[in-house]
């Protein structure tokens, strides 16, 4: 059992596009160049924007691209256990608090205290459900409550492996952020907690746009008692306008059919010189270069 684990992690509400290749492939790369393993798993919680088959298509985009695992798949949707025992610890040890806000009410009470800050163009959580007293006939199955972690005071510092030093402070510059959402799906920030410390996942490479969800992943690591595990966040590929590319601004699907001109230009964004060969013997060609990039051997 090597000691690295690393994941990829794709929503199947819609194919890969060249964007979500840059990460398939660091992903990829960092667990060859470490010798360790790499898992795919599929993050198919959120059932209204998941698309049927296209999980099967997204495996199958890797596939041609020769970015495969030979450990199981995972599915997000198989996972209800984990997070419900999560939440149970953290209610338990009172981190944990439900909340009626709607987005407009949210909105209101920052109007009430001229505090337009925002984050990712997300309004920062005033913190209003906080010191109400929790009715104890609401549970984490009651419609319409979310359920909220109580952020942690002062600043989380982390080191990304290509970034450098980050830090954040979550009260202030997020609020309290929500663990399972109004409409009963487990929220992205608890899920990727659980499945990430279940799978003993010991390195993250995704994209740059993550990075901001990395203090409180920390924060919730450190509460349920997990393993901090290492970051990585890669450059994003940007559209036409210079905004990150993705399913929800039109990004087309990655032409797998070309796998070679594919992983060419995901390997450019993250540094790595065009390859003529085949993708085989391209792709041992980027994890020694990647090595020589990230990997203190």
């Amino acid at each position: 059992m090597s000691a690295y684990i690393g994941r990829f992690a794709p929503s199947p509400t819609g194919p890969l596009h060249s964007g979500s290749m840059v990460a398939a492939l660091a992903s990829w790369l960092d667990a060859q160049a470490n010798q360790g393993q790499w898992i795919i798993r599929i993050e198919d919680l959120d059932k209204e924007r998941c698309i049927r088959g296209v999980d099967q298509l997204i495996l199958k985009q890797l596939s041609d691209c020769y970015l495969t695992s030979p450990y199981p798949v995972q599915w997000q949707s198989q996972k209800l256990n984990g997070y419900e025992r999560a939440f149970n610890a953290l209610q338990i040890h009172n981190d944990i608090y439900p909340c009626r806000c709607t987005r407009a009410q949210i909105l209101s009470r920052l109007q009430e205290r001229h505090n337009q800050s925002e984050r990712n163009q997300e309004k920062i959580y005033p913190g209003t459900c906080r010191s109400l007293p929790i009715d104890e006939s609401v549970n984490k199955d009651t419609p319409g409550v979310a359920w909220r972690f109580k952020s942690r005071a002062g600043q989380i510092t982390w080191i990304d492996r290509r970034l450098g030093v980050q830090h954040q402070n979550v009260v202030a510059q997020v609020g309290d952020f929500i663990l399972k959402r109004a409409d009963l799906v487990w929220a992205y920030q608890l899920s990727v907690v659980v499945d990430d410390a279940n799978s003993k996942v010991t390195h993250i490479v995704r994209g740059a746009d993550l990075v901001d969800n990395t203090a409180r992943q920390i924060q919730l690591q450190q509460a349920l008692g997990y393993p901090l595990p290492q970051y990585l966040h890669t450059k994003l590929m940007l559209g036409e306008n210079g905004e990150k590319l993705s399913k929800q601004n039109g990004a087309t699907p990655a032409n797998t059919e070309h796998p070679l001109e594919c992983l060419n230009q995901a390997a450019k964004l993250l540094g790595l010189h065009a390859q003529s060969s085949s993708v085989q013997d391209a792709l041992q060609f980027w994890i020694r270069e990647w090595s020589d990039l990230y990997c203190q051997n």
